[in-house]
């Protein structure tokens, strides 16, 4: 049976060889030689590379918690082993956080893809025009300034 980190790898190593329709060493050998060909995949091969060295931090500390547990006598944590837990919990948080921006990477559909002006940040010639159709305010008519509650 797979441990989970080799199954969260193995996954998205699948996605991104039927997003480009090539292995990964292929793919990787593709980019390094011409990294402007394709900037998609250049980027996807750069984040992959990302999540791999997390991947190898979080297995490193897994394995260094497991020993250190090993030692642990009774139910009670000394401040070392917790600290080792501490940086499994936290490579745990960036690997899947690197495995979450090359899923958004691999998803055309993903937000913000989907077309000019999608971000609020976007030019303003790239925004579109409202939903409704609105019209423009009316000015105030001289005959309705009166105040309600006030006499002259």
């Amino acid at each position: 049976m797979l441990d989970y980190s080799e199954d969260v790898m193995g996954v998205i190593t699948e996605r991104i060889e039927d997003r480009f329709q090539m292995p990964l060493a292929d793919l990787r050998r593709a980019v390094a030689a011409a990294p402007q060909a394709n900037p998609d995949a250049t980027t996807v091969v750069h984040w992959y590379g990302l999540l791999a060295e997390t991947q190898q931090a979080l297995d490193t500390a897994e394995d260094a918690l497991v020993k250190a547990l090993g030692t642990q006598p009774g139910d009670v944590l000394d401040d070392p082993a917790m600290e080792l837990a501490h940086q499994v919990n936290a490579a745990v948080a960036s690997r899947d956080g690197r495995a979450m921006v090359v899923k958004y990477l691999l998803d055309p559909n993903a937000p913000g893809k989907r077309g000019p002006g999608v971000w609020s940040g976007a030019a303003p010639a790239a925004r579109r025009a409202p939903a409704l159709p609105t019209s423009p305010p009316t000015p105030p008519s001289v005959h309705n300034t009166a105040v309600r509650g006030v006499t002259r």
